[in-house]
């Protein structure tokens, strides 16, 4: 993919999408780093019918050390992987307390340095609650970016990189955004909806049928 595909590529996606935004549900910056924790290897649609009943009763790092660790994990216990999750996820309620008065951080290596907490979900906190213009790769992004022809890499890092260099600035902030999106219900992994999709002019994937079977 050329710089001026990339260009219509991102323009179309922000013409239909002009301010996307992430599914899952929170109002506070720990709301998110939270339901971010709890994300790894779980759908949206998981996390949030966890949080939609834990966070009207615990949404701070105080109140969430107050439920115990069985109390959280009665809440999330329908999210895969919630034992360590909810462990993770103490842990960081502490940290924050002991040593960010209960604030989350706004630089990655303080947010790095949280149980739980990678690069990627680093790079969500810093894009969604900061308005940073970094890169979160997850399977979605991964998947578009190299079939597409946008950012091919072998690794999420090499993805990553890629996207930096390449995406216009004027796209960046809201990048990840229109990718996961377009990867969640266009580019699928299976069999990705050329028909269907917006940007398929500009992308250097080749189907081997332009219509649904």
């Amino acid at each position: 993919m050329n710089r001026a595909a990339i260009e219509n590529f991102f323009a179309t996606l922000r013409q239909a999408n002009p301010l996307p935004v992430t599914e899952l549900e929170y109002t506070t910056v720990f709301e998110l780093l939270a339901a971010v924790l709890l994300s790894a290897q779980a759908t949206d649609v998981s996390v949030n019918k966890a949080t939609r009943r834990l966070f009207p009763v615990a949404n701070t790092p105080a109140k969430i050390l107050a439920l115990g660790l069985e109390g959280l994990e009665s809440y999330i216990k329908t999210i895969g992987l919630y034992r360590s999750k909810a462990r993770h996820l103490m842990q960081t309620c502490q940290i924050l307390i002991d040593q960010h008065d209960g604030q989350v951080p706004r630089d990655r290596p303080s947010l790095q340095a949280l149980p739980g907490v990678g690069r990627k979900t680093a790079n969500v906190v810093l894009n969604c609650a900061y308005g940073e213009a970094v890169m979160p790769v997850d399977t979605h992004i991964f998947r578009v970016s190299n079939r597409t022809g946008l950012a091919p890499g072998k690794t999420v890092d090499a993805v990553e990189a890629q996207l930096m260099q390449r995406v216009p600035p004027a796209y960046r902030v809201h990048a990840h955004h229109w990718l996961i999106l377009h990867g969640r219900y266009i580019c699928q992994a299976r069999k990705p909806l050329c028909w269907q999709c917006a940007v398929r002019p500009y992308c250097d994937f080749k189907p081997k049928t332009t219509a649904a079977a």
